[in-house]
């Protein structure tokens, strides 16, 4: 029986899901590179959803992003115009600067760098482990931190033991990167 309470309420919720489901469609930016590597479409798709037309961009974060439903959002400056997450010039410099170990993982829209066990040809008895993580996507002395993790073999057995870390090794490292970023900074002309 149209106009009943019951009817009534039932179209109410199905546009009200509809509603939800449709703003939930921001289009999957993947998807559309994916997309355009396929047909050979031109590379203005990606910068599109590189500067956030056409969609949500991937650094809302939410589904009615950083201002809410009515805020509007000023967009940031990117110091390296890269795609990267992270400061460019951090993430270039980090892994400038620890490039002699090999890395297990790096992940620039986390801003993690994280290496293998590495055994200095001086001490074959001990071992170094760094990771390194980019804190902002602004080229700041507080942007990046460097945590280092020791191993050494054992007296008995051999085994690999966790030994302790000079604290300014950790210090020494986040400065190398700062200033190596510094210099790609100067060199970029920025």
């Amino acid at each position: 029986m149209p106009g009943s309470p019951n009817s009534t309420l039932f179209v109410v919720i199905s546009v009200g899901l509809l509603a939800l489901g449709l703003a939930a469609c921001g289009g999957n930016p993947d998807a559309v590179r994916e997309d355009s590597r396929r047909h050979g479409t031109s590379g203005d798709i990606n910068r599109q959803i590189n500067q956030g037309l056409g969609g949500r961009n991937r650094e809302d974060g939410s589904l009615f992003g950083p201002g809410g439903i009515f805020g509007s959002r000023q967009k940031e400056k990117d110091d390296s115009g890269t795609g990267v997450a992270v400061n460019a010039y951090l993430w270039r410099a980090s892994l400038d600067t620890i490039n002699f170990i090999p890395l297990v993982s790096a992940d620039p829209f986390g801003g993690v760098i994280i290496t293998d066990w590495y055994t200095p040809s001086e001490t074959p008895n001990e071992r170094m482990k760094v990771q390194v993580t980019i804190l902002d996507r602004e080229l700041r002395a507080d942007g990046v931190r460097v945590s280092v993790f020791k191993q050494q073999t054992s007296p008995k057995g051999g085994n690999w033991v966790d030994a302790q870390v000079d604290p300014r090794t950790n210090i020494d490292i986040e400065n190398a990167i700062l200033t190596r970023a510094r210099q790609l900074r100067i060199a970029g002309g920025s």
